[in-house]
């Protein structure tokens, strides 16, 4: 908590980035700080791609994980890539609450 308030990364796919900003516009007004991505790789910021960025980039996710109370999937059609794969585990390993946009299977939980 910062003050009153709940801080929450979003973990996904770059891909969903509509959905990124329409989650953080929501979390926002319920009175939450919302931590995000920087860059949208897969709905195209093409700089993700350039040599060590994309590595850099899932490292400081990490450490916006660290930052975080809980963080928060979006997951839409039940897609979760090995990015955000990894970035779950690390939360539940830190002992992060997870949320879901959508259910999910019980073998990721």
């Amino acid at each position: 908590m910062v003050g009153k308030y709940k801080a929450i990364t979003l973990c996904g796919s770059t891909k969903f980035k509509e959905d990124f900003l329409a989650v953080q516009k929501k979390l926002t007004l319920e009175g939450n700080i919302v931590i995000s991505v920087g860059l949208f790789g897969h709905s195209g910021d093409n700089e993700v791609w350039t040599e060590g960025t994309k590595e850099m980039l899932d490292d400081m996710h990490k450490r916006k994980i660290d930052m975080a109370d809980e963080i928060f999937v979006i997951n839409k059609n039940g897609y979760i890539g090995s990015s955000t794969k990894s970035e779950i585990e690390y939360a539940q390993k830190t002992g992060k609450k997870v949320n879901y946009l959508e259910p999910i299977k019980s073998a990721m939980k």
